[in-house]
C-alpha cells in the first residue's frame, strides 16, 4: 500500500494501482480500488468517457429507465470514482514497461509507477473515412445496434459491412427498422456460415453487392446515403434514417506490443479471470472482449479486475 494512504493522492507518482482507460470499465475499476482504500490513479486517454462520450442516448444501462446522456453517465461515473479517492489526469499514455515491478508507465506529461495496472483502453470502431461520417456521428450514423436500434423504429436502415457483426447487427435491426439493406464492397460475406444464412433468408433484408458507401447526406440527421458501385463506379442515392458501420473494431492496443500477449486481432489476451500474461498487470472492458463490447459488461470486467487487483496485492503483502 502506499505511504500517503491518509494523505492525498494528488502530487503522487508512484501509486498501488494505475489504471490506464476511463470509459465504464476504468472508471468502475477506480470506483472499487478507490472503495478498497488502495492509491488509485486513472490516465483517461485521448477520449475521456470513452465511447460512450459520442452516444447521445443510453437507454440499455440498468437504473435508468428514462435513459440517460451518454457523456453524463461517464461524468457521473468519473464523479464517483473521485468522491472515493481516486486521482484522474487527463492525459494519454505512450509507453509502458510491464518487464520489472514496481511497473513503469509514461504520459505526454508524467511519468508513474505501479503496483498493480489495470487495462481499461478499449477498442474502436472502424470507420469509413468519409468526411460526413464525423458530421452525423450520432445522429443517424451508429456503431453499435444494440445500443441505438430500438431508436430507429419504422425506418430504412443501412448496414455497411460482410463480416459475423454486420449479420448480426442487420438481423437484430429488422427487428426494429422497415426496411435493412446491407451494403457490402465485395460480392461475397465473410460471415460464418450461420449468420449467413439467417441473413440471406431474412426477408427484410436486401444485399447490395460490391458497393460502398459514398457520401451520407442530410440537414440535422441523416436522410440519405450516396452509394457507389466498385465496379462501375456508377452511383446511386438510398433512403435512409439510419447508417450502421459495422466493419469491425480496433483494441487500443499499440501501446502494449511487446509487453502483454495479445491475440491475432489485437486483443488483450486473459489468462485466468482478468490476469493477463504478466503478473500485476490485468485487463478489463473491450480492450480484450470483442463478443459482448456493452457499457455495462464492460463495467462488470472493471469490477472484477478490481477485486482481482486488490486480492493480488494482499497476497503479496502477507506472503
Amino acid at each position: 500500500m502506499s505511504d500517503s494512504q491518509s494523505g492525498s493522492f494528488r502530487d503522487q507518482k508512484h501509486y498501488d494501482a494505475i489504471i490506464i482507460g476511463s470509459g465504464p470499465a476504468g472508471y468502475t475499476a477506480g470506483i472499487y480500488t478507490s472503495r478498497a482504500n488502495l492509491g488509485t490513479l486513472i490516465i483517461s486517454g485521448t477520449l475521456p468517457g470513452g465511447q460512450l462520450m459520442t452516444t447521445s442516448d443510453v437507454e440499455n444501462y440498468p437504473g435508468f429507465p428514462n435513459g440517460i446522456f451518454g457523456p453524463e453517465l461517464m461524468m457521473n461515473m468519473r464523479q464517483q470514482a473521485e468522491r472515493f479517492g481516486a486521482v484522474i489526469v487527463d492525459d494519454e499514455v505512450i509507453k509502458v514497461d510491464f518487464k520489472k515491478r514496481p511497473f513503469t508507465i509514461t504520459t505526454h506529461a508524467e511519468t508513474y509507477t505501479a503496483e498493480a495496472t489495470l487495462v481499461c483502453t478499449g477498442a474502436s470502431p472502424r470507420k469509413l473515412g468519409i468526411p460526413a461520417e464525423q458530421q452525423f456521428s450520432g445522429r443517424g450514423v451508429s456503431y453499435c445496434a444494440t445500443c441505438d436500434g430500438p431508436f430507429f423504429k419504422g425506418e430504412n436502415i443501412v448496414v455497411v459491412g460482410g463480416g459475423d457483426t454486420a449479420m448480426e447487427e442487420a438481423t437484430f435491426l429488422t427487428k426494429f427498422g422497415k426496411s435493412v439493406r446491407v451494403v457490402h464492397r465485395r460480392d461475397f460475406l465473410r460471415a460464418s456460415k450461420i449468420l449467413q444464412q439467417k441473413a440471406l433468408e431474412n426477408p427484410k433484408i436486401e444485399f447490395i453487392w460490391n458497393n460502398v458507401v459514398a457520401d451520407i447526406r442530410g440537414n440535422n440527421k441523416i436522410s440519405t446515403v450516396l452509394i457507389k458501385d466498385i465496379n462501375t463506379g456508377k452511383e446511386k442515392t438510398i433512403e435512409t434514417g439510419g447508417l450502421f458501420v459495422a466493419i469491425g473494431h480496433e483494441p487500443n492496443t499499440v501501446i502494449f506490443k511487446g509487453q502483454l500477449e495479445l491475440d491475432d486481432k489485437g486483443y488483450v489476451v486473459l489468462k485466468q479471470h482478468t490476469k493477463t500474461s504478466v503478473e500485476g498487470v490485468f485487463a478489463a472492458g473491450d480492450v480484450h472482449d470483442h463478443r459482448y463490447r456493452q457499457a455495462v459488461t464492460a463495467a462488470g470486467f472493471g469490477c472484477m479486475a478490481a477485486i482481482d487487483v486488490e486480492k493480488w496485492l494482499s497476497e503479496r503483502k502477507h506472503s
